[in-house]
């Protein structure tokens, strides 16, 4: 984490909040929730299985999953052994097993079997928070939603968003800096750009698209042909990705 700089005012955070979200939406104008899903139910399933693990471990699970367990009733009535075969890949699978059954039965006796479209609805669930509660608010049912992952907790904090290392008042936080109808993209891109190329340890500062609004600028690598080389999934060199981050020259 950065100092927070005490000189810039809230108007001017809330500005330079907004201009990096602008800026990293036209760096990622196809971000997306990356877990693969067809239904509310589906989604919901799938966020509480990316607890320690991976969107791309937990597709290749899901498939059969879902075809074996369609519905909320099918979860309730599971066989632990069974359930737990099926989702071991994704890690700490006994703990998701019970969530999950459990979560079948809550749906099945307090919402006629349907995944309910509130909040306050949703993290009463077995297995859910206010995370999966946001990741499935914002992309089944287009209520806007902040996700606080791990890269969102460490980006914001970078940004000097805020100094805030609860979940909850990071969500309000960042919430307060930008419009609600862009919380659920907002979320997305910044998600996007945590797992591509703002890494934890190694941040390609050298090839970034908003150095020159970040404060720890500096903190990776910031030559650019050695930060190009740090970058994931599509933005890795020599993958065709005709949204590459520009470089940062004259930003800063």
């Amino acid at each position: 984490m950065v100092a927070p700089d005490r000189t810039e005012s809230p108007l001017a955070l809330k500005r330079r909040a907004r201009r990096i979200y602008r800026v990293l939406h036209d760096t990622y104008p196809y971000a997306h929730c990356e877990l693969d899903f067809a239904d509310p139910l589906q989604l919901l399933v799938a966020t509480i299985l990316s607890a320690q693990s991976t969107d791309v471990g937990v597709n290749k699970v899901t498939p059969s999953l879902f075809a074996r367990y369609p519905d909320a009733a099918a979860y309730a009535a599971a066989d632990r052994a069974q359930l737990e075969a099926l989702i071991r890949p994704t890690g700490f699978f006994r703990q998701k097993t019970s969530s999950l059954i459990g979560l079948g039965q809550a749906l099945v006796e307090r919402f006629g079997g349907e995944v309910p479209g509130r909040l306050t609805d949703l993290v009463t669930l077995p297995g859910v928070g206010r995370k999966t509660a946001n990741v499935v608010l914002g992309n089944a049912f287009g209520v806007p939603g902040i996700t606080v992952d791990t890269h969102v907790q460490r980006l914001v904090r970078r940004w000097g968003w805020t100094e805030e290392t609860d979940p909850v008042a990071i969500e309000h936080a960042v919430g307060a800096l930008l419009p609600r109808r862009d919380w659920t993209m907002a979320s997305h891109v910044v998600i996007h750009h945590g797992r591509r190329m703002c890494h934890a340890r190694r941040p390609a500062c050298g090839v970034c698209p908003v150095a020159g609004l970040c404060p720890a600028y500096g903190t990776g690598e910031i030559d650019p042909e050695k930060a190009r080389l740090l970058l994931a999934y599509e933005m890795a060199p020599g993958a065709a990705n005709p949204y590459a981050a520009p470089s940062p020259a004259g930003l800063r």
